[in-house]
């Protein structure tokens, strides 16, 4: 009883970059084992043609093919589809298809390309070169609208124009399926990035006469959504309510859990929940949605009174705000009674503190990528001392609103020497009577 020959494999050789090395000789797959889906320029495979054609003496079709060392092609002959599934294994190369053959059960009225519609589905990663009888260059010309690389004419083939064709129709299989991948990941990194923006906040504070701003640099390479997130409302009653959060970790799971926690917060501040009720639902939403027991997210909430001279603050392990106001220096708000982050502790309790803003004032709200950036080669980091010296400077410098955040996020990169590994995100309120 015969052995069954394996079923093609994902990648066939044309993908996987031996299509680059047709010229040279090594071991079949037959002779070694198979490595590595990578060229050795060394020793690189024989270029593997696969015939298809219902004559028994077809494989004389085909020229005598060698390669530029003199070695012969290895060339494999099928007469039908069935036969040809069953050859067609990952180190082919190219598949040559004789128009003419038919399939049982296909009529005269049936498409004339039946047979090579069906071997492209077959095998829609690898080269196709259609044979077509002299003089019938119109089914040729179909053929090659359908899908085939390129045609040939059966009685004029000779070892040079077959080798040539057989390489051109690989080569050109390689730079067409390499340009619809790179289509295809324009097509989705375009997707993602609108997805992303749709899931930023735009902040609800018509009515409000305090003025907004915010930054945002995730660290995921290429990405425009990370684990930080924030958001800003304004309730019926004229309150003002901030909030900014980190989830830790920095991958689209992550980003993920930081959009359902804003988008929860958001619903839960707008039906009236505020202080610790808040937070202790935003935990409850936590531990439901999140992937592992271990994942937990920090928190500032902020709500500032219709007056905006006083201001509630609830921390849940975030670092606390800074509040500037003209004639004082910049400084952090109270942090004593800040609470445990969210998912750490069941049944924790996150204290509501009142501080007094004053008449006039700017409060930056932040995520710890913003003090966490080391400070040139060595192991120091920014932290919040060196943050609010910094940010004191540059409102010395004049800077506010937009300017001041970006300021900020370009000094604290240039300081780590390069893009942060942490995602980072600012937001800024102002009150200016």
């Amino acid at each position: 009883m015969p052995v069954p020959i394996p079923r093609q494999r994902a990648i066939p050789a044309a993908e996987s970059g031996q299509a680059q090395a047709v010229l040279t000789d090594g071991p079949s797959k037959e002779e070694t084992p198979r490595k590595e889906a990578t060229v050795d320029n060394n020793a690189a495979t024989h270029l593997t043609l696969l015939l298809i054609e219902d004559d028994p003496g077809g494989a004389t079709v085909v020229p005598e093919l060698q390669d530029a060392t003199g070695r012969p092609f290895r060339v494999r002959s099928a007469r039908n589809l069935t036969e040809a599934e069953r050859l067609l294994t990952d180190d082919v190369h190219c598949i040559l298809l004789d128009l003419a053959l038919s399939e049982p059960g296909q009529g005269a009225d049936d498409d004339e390309l039946a047979v090579l519609r069906q071997v492209l589905e077959l095998a829609p990663r690898h080269a196709v070169l259609a044979l077509t009888a002299s003089g019938d260059a119109e089914r040729g010309a179909e053929a090659v609208r359908v899908g085939a690389q390129d045609y040939l004419f059966r009685d004029e083939l000779d070892a040079r124009l077959l080798s040539r064709a057989i390489r051109y129709a690989v080569e050109r299989k390689r730079s067409d399926t390499a340009e619809r991948r790179l289509a295809e990941g324009r097509v989705r990194a375009q997707e993602n990035r609108r997805l992303e923006r749709g899931l930023l906040p735009t902040p609800l504070l018509e009515g409000s006469s305090l003025r907004f701003a915010a930054r945002y640099r995730p660290g995921r390479s290429r990405a425009l959504l990370g684990g930080d997130f924030y958001d800003v409302v304004r309730t019926p009653d004229g309150t003002v309510h901030a909030m900014i959060g980190d989830v830790c970790g920095h991958g689209p799971d992550e980003a993920a859990l930081g959009v359902e926690l804003r988008i929860a917060w958001r619903a839960l501040t707008l039906a009236g929940l505020c202080g610790d009720q808040l937070l202790g639902t935003l935990q409850q939403v936590l531990e439901h949605e999140r992937s592992d027991d271990e994942i937990f997210a920090t928190l500032c909430t902020v709500d500032i009174a219709p007056d905006g001279h006083r201001a509630g603050l609830c921390l849940a392990g975030h670092p606390s705000p800074l509040i500037a106001r003209p004639g004082r220096p910049a400084k952090l708000l109270p942090y004593d009674n800040n609470g445990p982050a969210l998912g750490l502790l069941p049944g924790a309790r996150w204290p509501r503190m009142q501080v007094e803003l004053g008449r006039e004032w700017s409060l930056m709200l932040y995520t710890d990528g913003l003090i966490e950036g080391r400070i040139g080669a060595g192991r120091e980091r920014l932290g919040q001392d060196g943050m609010v010296a910094m940010v004191r400077r540059q409102l010395a410098e004049g800077l506010r609103g937009e300017a001041l955040l970006r300021s900020s996020v370009n000094e604290v990169r240039e300081l780590n020497g390069g893009e942060l590994t942490d995602d980072v995100a600012v937001l800024l309120l102002d009150r200016v009577p």
